[in-house]
């Protein structure tokens, strides 16, 4: 039975439970992470612990573990759940407070870690290829909420997942404020063009993922051109390949996009060599701490 960590005690699922008026569930108040567990070992785990923070710091949000205590209890809910694959979900909140959005008003911080399972996509996709939409909901403006925060309120997200469910697909692109390709709407992306694997840079609008930054260190060892570049909708429409990541999603080609087919409509050499080397690094445990 999953036991959900929350403030150093472990609770059924059942009993899991924080107040109504946490600022979290009232205001979208508080940061998050998502993590990947391969074979008992969670996958890259100091980097999900310094974006936490990071994100935390951005929103004054005093997390009330330090880095190492925190690194400790996730370890520890993996261990009480004894999950040697799978998914955990760690959350902060800003805490209980009034019905007013004045975060001084609030007191204890939640610390909340669920571990259990995860599966985005059906798995024939990662075998013949996903299709997606372009979103008419735009990335937030940096100035507002900035997408390096990777914060409770995901309703931009949502609202393009809606759209792209709407339109019979899974998975959206989102484009930034200029126009510019930036991410999906859980997912980062990639493009590959007569040999070179693209990415949009950090100043595009996405959020840095984890697993994008791994795929980048596979493409690199693998002696993959790789650049970080400004990327429109015609930059995909003409791509040879393109394939997202994400924790949750790990590497799955797509193969059309706004019913126009990419490439030869089927996952691309590229894709599929950078999808072996992610699954054989994480199985021999390479980059699982």
């Amino acid at each position: 039975m999953t036991k959900i960590y929350i403030n150093g005690k472990f609770f059924d699922k059942a009993d899991a439970k924080i107040s109504v008026f946490d600022h979290g569930l009232l205001y979208g108040d508080g940061v998050f992470e998502g993590i990947r567990i391969y074979d008992g070992k969670v996958f890259r785990l100091p980097e999900h612990v310094e974006r936490l923070y990071d994100s935390a710091k951005h929103i004054a949000l005093d997390v009330p573990l330090s880095r190492e205590k925190m690194t400790e209890a996730v370890l520890h809910a993996v261990e009480v759940n004894a999950k040697k694959d799978g998914y955990i979900r760690l959350v902060v909140t800003r805490g209980a407070g009034g019905l007013g959005i004045d975060p001084r008003k609030t007191t204890d911080p939640q610390v909340i870690i669920i571990v259990d399972d995860i599966s985005l996509y059906p798995r024939e996709l990662y075998e013949n290829g996903l299709e997606v939409i372009t979103s008419s909901f735009v990335r937030n403006h940096p100035n507002a909420l900035n997408p390096r925060i990777k914060s409770l309120n995901y309703l931009n997200n949502i609202l393009a997942k809606i759209e792209a469910v709407r339109a019979g697909c899974l998975e959206a692109i989102m484009l930034n404020v200029n126009g510019e390709v930036a991410e999906c709407t859980a997912d980062n992306i990639f493009l590959v063009k007569r040999g070179v694997l693209k990415t949009p840079p950090p100043h595009a609008g996405i959020l840095e993922g984890v697993t994008r930054d791994f795929v980048i260190e596979l493409a690199r060892a693998a002696g993959v051109p790789f650049q970080e570049t400004t990327l429109t909708r015609h930059d995909v429409y003409a791509a040879d390949e393109c394939f997202l990541t994400g924790t949750g999603a790990e590497i799955i080609p797509v193969v059309k996009c706004d019913g126009r087919v990419l490439g030869p409509g089927k996952p691309g050499p590229i894709t599929r060599q950078l999808r072996e080397r992610f699954h054989q690094a994480v199985r021999q445990g390479a980059d699982g701490r």
